[in-house]
């Protein structure tokens, strides 16, 4: 059960708090849905939602203030191996049940305020779509792919249509 706090900004610290957190998810946030190759599953595929904060190890102590004013999801470090000069993390909730139950409720409740409030609706959408099952099948997943195109990282709904995918089921 997700905390009070959550949505009832009784007084005006918790208000502030709950600004910050949306103005800091409209700058560095991301409701991303993906489509994963997975031989375990039934259909070959998985549909992979997950909202995401990325921050430079630096801020790490933000994003473990995110995860605990939602108390869900996790804290992540990329230890990079590349030019930069510091690993990142993340703060990621993949769980659907804390997607459902915390996350969606506390951004319908508290409007994001950049275009990201679009990926966003889109995000809720898919999200509705797995909880009723419509994944699992060709028609669903197709439907999701689509979505995702309208995100923003714009996979191509055709990857569902090649030829491939239409000799399996899904």
């Amino acid at each position: 059960m997700p905390s009070k706090k959550l949505f009832g900004a009784d007084n005006q610290q918790e208000r502030l708090k709950v600004g910050w957190i949306v103005g800091f998810v409209d700058g560095e946030g991301c409701f991303s849905v993906s489509i994963i190759k997975n031989h375990t599953t039934a259909s070959g595929w998985q549909i992979f939602p997950e909202f995401v904060i990325t921050q430079g190890e630096k801020s790490r102590n933000t994003l473990v203030f995110i995860q605990k004013y939602f108390d869900c999801g996790n804290v992540y470090i990329n230890r990079r191996k590349d030019n930069h000069k510091e690993n990142l993390c993340r703060y990621c909730v993949r769980s659907i049940k804390e997607l459902n139950e915390i996350i969606i409720p506390f951004f319908r409740k508290n409007q994001l305020k950049t275009a990201k409030k679009f990926d966003f609706e889109k995000f809720v959408r898919i999200i509705k779509m797995i909880l009723k099952k419509e994944h699992l099948n060709r028609r669903g997943m197709i439907k999701i792919a689509k979505l995702i195109e309208k995100m923003n990282r714009r996979v191509p709904a055709r990857l569902l249509e090649s030829s491939e995918t239409k000799r399996q089921s899904v």
